[in-house]
């Protein structure tokens, strides 16, 4: 996610949702068709779903000091979510197996936090989560997500957020791009791989994964730096699929594109005009049914006449599902959001009503930025505030109540779409 303002929540929301609309899950294992997900049985699957953080610095979910898994995974389906985005570091891999082993609660905490701080939302985390002790690893804490995700019927899809665990993204973080600073390309399909595979045994719904997350320019000049094309896209996120397919043949495989993730229309087209030596052909890959792409749209203000946006989105690989040529394939907008306070009226804006009612119209699937009313730690500041969240601080009602119904109709509007 791009840099956003952090703003104090003034008020607390507690409102009666209605159930999931979707019902039960369809079957697993999911693969894509021409331009659709489809479930075991060959029935189109919308994604409906919300991002939830656990790549910063403590490397697991967000938000347990304030709630416990079971409430917040049953908000995420009050809501009407049937998909999670949740999203890991490298770091905790690496961790694992190279360092001694997965690293615990009380450890992770006071790393990030601070002895004083990270004691106390310890014993908060806890106090909502009797199941965990001081303890539980990092990747513990994933399995119960995963567990709560299974039980209360919601697909879990895994995202590659970062290599080392912070907030994203910049372009001098030195995880922008392959080579940087902190992206060692062996190590990240090592983890894509590891978790891949911890996946298949543990995480019932797992469906999904994101090989990684807003691949941009890098500002770092890192010596081991790739160049920034689309040829070098290729060669380490074919690669990188092939590991995961390898490891885990049932996932759909999301592909991102370049300049954060706002990009993909050369993989789309299979080649492009900057890049003469780049050609790409799903088809010829073993993972060809399991092909998804994922694109990123945050308000840029590029245009409020919606017919204009929609154009400016069509040529940066929002086609992706009526390429005539090329590689066609299901498209999930798996970021994109908004203040979500109802004072700042952007659930009603421009971009909020132009993007929703394109997604809608071209039956794509979606995941909002974000589930998260607050952070660990983000960006250097503890127990910070988002106000991009769908929750409140506290995690315990949602921030905004016009702006909630409305997100509510883009739910209703799209399950529609595919006839649910």
């Amino acid at each position: 996610m791009r840099m956003l303002a952090i703003i104090v929540q003034v008020s607390k929301l507690d409102l009666p949702r209605p159930s999931r609309l979707a019902g039960a899950l369809q079957p697993l294992p999911l693969s894509s068709q021409d331009r659709w997900i489809v479930d075991a049985s060959g029935n189109n699957v919308p994604y409906v779903g919300v991002n939830w953080p656990g790549a910063a610095d403590t490397m697991f979910p967000e938000g347990l000091q304030y709630e416990s898994i079971s409430n917040i995974v049953g908000k995420i389906s009050q809501t009407g979510f049937n998909a999670v985005r949740l999203t890991f570091a490298i770091e905790m891999v690496d961790d694992i197996l190279d360092n001694g082993g997965d690293v615990t609660l009380s450890n992770t905490l006071t790393l990030a936090l601070g002895q004083e701080n990270g004691t106390v939302v310890l014993s908060e985390i806890l106090a909502n989560n009797p199941q965990f002790s001081a303890n539980t690893t990092r990747l513990q804490v994933f399995d119960a997500v995963a567990e709560e995700l299974a039980a209360q019927s919601i697909y879990l899809h895994l995202d590659n957020h970062v290599s080392k665990a912070m907030w994203c993204c910049a372009l001098n973080d030195g995880n922008s791009w392959f080579g940087d600073t902190y992206f060692n390309t062996t190590k990240w399909i090592r983890g894509l791989s590891y978790m891949a595979t911890h996946g298949k045994g543990n995480w019932p719904t797992f469906s999904s994964i994101g090989l990684r997350n807003e691949l941009r320019l890098s500002t770092t000049l890192a010596p081991t730096l790739e160049p920034y094309t689309w040829s070098t896209w290729k060669t380490y996120m074919t690669a990188a699929a092939t590991a995961v397919n390898t490891a885990n043949p049932d996932l759909l495989i999301f592909f991102s594109g370049l300049d954060s993730d706002f990009n993909i229309e050369p993989a789309v087209g299979g080649s492009t005009l900057a890049d003469p030596l780049f050609s790409f052909t799903v088809a010829s890959y073993p993972w060809a049914n399991k092909f998804v792409l994922e694109i990123h749209e945050y308000d840029e203000g590029i245009s409020s006449v919606c017919s204009i946006y929609e154009g400016i989105l069509l040529t940066f690989g929002f086609d992706a599902t009526t390429k005539t040529n090329g590689n066609r394939a299901p498209l999930v907008v798996t970021e994109w959001g908004h203040d979500e306070t109802d004072a700042s009226g952007a659930y009603n804006s421009a971009y909020s009503t132009c993007l929703t009612q394109f997604m809608v119209q071209r039956q794509l699937g979606w995941m909002i930025w974000v589930l998260a009313g607050s952070y660990y730690i983000r960006s250097g500041t503890q127990d910070s505030d988002e106000s991009y969240g769908l929750l409140d601080h506290t995690w315990s009602g949602y921030r905004g109540n016009a702006s909630l119904v409305a997100l509510e109709q883009v739910i209703q509007q799209t399950y529609a779409a595919y006839g649910q």
